[in-house]
């Protein structure tokens, strides 16, 4: 009988010859896609090393006038990084002049936002999602020179957990909005009763003292708007910012109303004698400015309601914020203490006043009823 063994031999030889064949072509198959990734690689690279050679030549005169951090990203000078633009500053002036104004609507908006608020959020992310916020809650654009310089006041006090969110969502927003500006956080120190309106007139004359501010936002710290087409800038008329509040089902609550977050320009507020100092506890210090609008012959001018959409974070009222019992009879009497009651009359002891990160906080002791 003829042996098998040849034919053994040919069938593991044939084996070995296909496992050889299939490894090749595994070797070839890698060799190839890491080569082809390679050059995908350098050519990202050499575009990336052209787009930033051109970004900074187009850049240039701009980042002259800061220093580089340890992001690379350019930092505004130390003057304008603590409140603003040195007024004595030829160097920065000239540096501003030579940018192009922005734009009347910024290309950067995107419209509505979803906000919520139950995750909590902390300082350091806020800080490191906005490097580009200098000390003191201090920002200007880059690339052109903003329309208004900004101040943005909170009246404070106990509310550290909705001033983060506030910080998380508005330092993006302000900024998509090519607004040079500044946070001012109005602390009242103490346990008396707390006054809003003469806290708002603390916060005009002290960010008056660090930078020629044009507009002032005024603004309550459990507010958000829901739309960054809601700019928060000043128009020839006051300006109402948050028409419609979930608080009210979104609409707006009476004609009248001029509370949450408002906006007027340096002339404007001085026209009015500032903001009331007697309105102690919740309640009444919105319509007594409205009045003084009024009557100087100043209407309120509004976003629509879909565009000044916005929403509060529940919580409980203050301790020391309760209603206040005589506001309907100051309200009715505004036209005759507006001349006497304003920040032309402001006193405040000035407590502390700190430079943080994403705001400048001033601590005042604004007395007691």
């Amino acid at each position: 009988m003829a042996s098998p063994e040849p034919s053994v031999n040919f069938n593991l030889l044939h084996r070995t010859c296909k496992l050889v064949v299939v490894l090749c072509f595994l070797h070839i198959s890698v060799t190839v896609f890491f080569y082809v990734r390679s050059l995908d690689i350098r050519f990202a690279f050499v575009q990336n090393q052209q787009s930033r050679d051109a970004n900074d030549t187009a850049t240039g005169k701009a980042t002259a006038t800061g220093t580089i951090g340890s992001t690379g990203a350019a930092q505004p000078p130390p003057e304008a990084q603590a409140g603003g633009q040195a007024k004595d500053e030829p160097a920065a002036a000239a540096a501003g002049k030579s940018l192009k104004k922005c734009p009347e609507t910024s290309p950067l908006l995107v419209g509505p936002l979803r906000v919520e608020f139950n995750v909590p959020v902390s300082l350091d992310d806020v800080r490191k999602a906005n490097p580009q916020v200098g000390p003191g809650g201090r920002y200007k654009p880059k690339d052109c020179q903003a329309l208004q310089k900004v101040a943005v006041v909170i009246p404070f006090r106990k509310r550290d957990e909705h001033l983060k969110f506030w910080l998380y969502y508005l330092h993006p927003i302000l900024q998509r909005q090519q607004l040079d500006y500044a946070v001012y956080v109005i602390n009242q120190d103490g346990e008396e009763t707390f006054n809003r309106a003469k806290l708002l007139n603390v916060g005009y004359a002290e960010a008056m003292k660090d930078y020629d501010f044009d507009c002032l936002v005024f603004s309550d710290v459990d507010l958000i708007p829901m739309d960054d087409r809601n700019v928060y800038k000043c128009f020839s008329q006051p300006r109402h910012l948050s028409v419609s509040m979930d608080k009210f089902g979104f609409r707006l609550p009476y004609k009248q109303y001029f509370g949450g977050v408002s906006s007027m320009m340096k002339d404007q507020y001085l026209s009015i004698n500032g903001f009331p100092n007697n309105y102690w506890g919740w309640g009444g210090e919105d319509d007594d400015i409205y009045n003084r609008l009024a009557s100087k012959g100043m209407s309120i001018s509004r976003p629509s309601g879909e565009v000044g959409k916005c929403r509060m974070i529940r919580h409980e009222r203050d301790k020391q914020n309760d209603p206040n019992p005589q506001r309907f009879d100051r309200i009715a009497h505004t036209r005759e203490t507006m001349s006497k009651d304003g920040i032309k009359s402001l006193s405040y002891k000035l407590v502390a006043k700190e430079t943080l990160a994403l705001y400048t906080k001033i601590t005042v002791d604004i007395g007691k009823p």
